[in-house]
């Protein structure tokens, strides 16, 4: 969300999310055969010979996608040294696959057409399909609303919307429970996953995500406070409530964390930045030095807190010790936003 890399939201297999700077992908299949609608609208065929390591790739061009990439927001977070945050917009998923039985003999024309839809990783026939049967209606929407992410937004917010006020857990449908075996996995940043067995906290943080795309925050806040609690809905909670400058729950959220792995050191970061926000700067440094304590963290995650703490120094008028931060991401990472820009207005 705010400050994040990378998230990556497998509502069941067959259906995956992945969020980063390119776009959004989506892919599925059966045990060596998978489609997978790329981000940049391309759709690609694979077919493999399991467990030989032995795989065909072929381009089948592209699905048409509409509407561009996905709107960015800015944070709201701001200092002299202004490096903006990187901003989530989502990219192409790696590939899972369905489990299950196929549709029997016995099975509803519908069911099979479902079925289908998420071979295809098709979401206008897998949305048809929810509109015109009524017990398959909350998987087809679940299924939907991950398939048109990338090309149709609006319609994806809408079914997942739907799909959430039901108060249901994907897992237990009928449909999900005979074909799909529905697991979650998510990956908030490159090197931080969690895999969860609740499907319904996949489709809280994909609802999320789109809440907080379209600028919608304190929609997506009160979602995320409904997913169940662990390390990773901490820090999806954590980061926007940064957004929303609700810093002293921030830090009161995360008054004991210390930095054990990729997951607190984040945190640590966001603690930081609510003390530096609230006008603690010596207890917000003291948060930074945390979250960099130990380097083999992921290097975005160092590279953020090197320019959030580059902003708190900026703010004291610290302007050697800022840049020196800066500098340490400008040799890490020389692509981050805005990082040449701020270290020019620092000369």
């Amino acid at each position: 969300m705010g400050f994040r890399f990378r998230k990556s939201i497998k509502l069941m297999p067959g259906v995956r999310l992945n969020f980063s700077k390119s776009g959004v992908g989506v892919s599925a299949g059966v045990r060596g055969f998978r489609v997978t609608h790329r981000a940049d609208g391309t759709l690609q065929r694979t077919v493999s010979i399991p467990g030989t390591g032995i795989s065909h790739v072929e381009t089948l061009g592209s699905s048409g996608r509409r509407g561009g990439s996905s709107p960015r927001r800015r944070t709201t977070t701001e200092a002299v040294a202004s490096v903006p945050a990187p901003t989530p917009v989502p990219s192409p998923a790696p590939a899972s696959t369905v489990s299950g039985d196929r549709p029997g003999w016995f099975a509803s024309q519908d069911e099979r057409a479902l079925y289908d839809a998420v071979l295809r990783v098709d979401g206008n026939a897998a949305d048809a399909v929810g509109q015109r049967d009524a017990e398959l209606s909350f998987a087809a929407s679940v299924l939907a609303g991950c398939f048109l992410l990338g090309s149709d937004p609006a319609r994806s917010l809408a079914l997942l919307e739907w799909a959430w006020q039901q108060g249901r857990d994907p897992a237990a449908d009928p449909f999900v429970r005979k074909y799909v075996r529905a697991t979650v996995l998510v990956a908030i940043a490159p090197g931080i996953t969690a895999t969860c067995s609740v499907d319904r906290t996949g489709v809280g943080l994909a609802l999320a995500e789109l809440y907080q795309v379209s600028g919608r925050l304190t929609e997506a806040f009160a979602v995320i406070e409904q997913v169940p609690p662990s390390w990773l809905s901490a820090v999806s909670w954590v980061e926007l409530a940064s957004e929303l400058d609700r810093h002293q729950d921030v830090i009161d959220l995360t008054n004991s964390v210390t930095n054990q792995d990729d997951l607190t050191a984040l945190l640590c970061v966001y603690r930081g930045v609510a003390l530096r926000d609230l006008g603690h700067p010596d207890a917000a440094r003291a948060a930074f030095r945390e979250a960099l304590r130990i380097r083999s963290r992921h290097p975005q995650i160092r590279c953020l807190a090197w320019v959030e703490r580059a902003r708190c120094y900026a703010m004291e008028g610290k302007r050697s010790q800022a840049r020196q931060d800066l500098e340490r991401v400008l040799a890490v990472d020389a692509s981050f936003p805005g990082i040449a820009e701020s270290l020019a207005a620092l000369s």
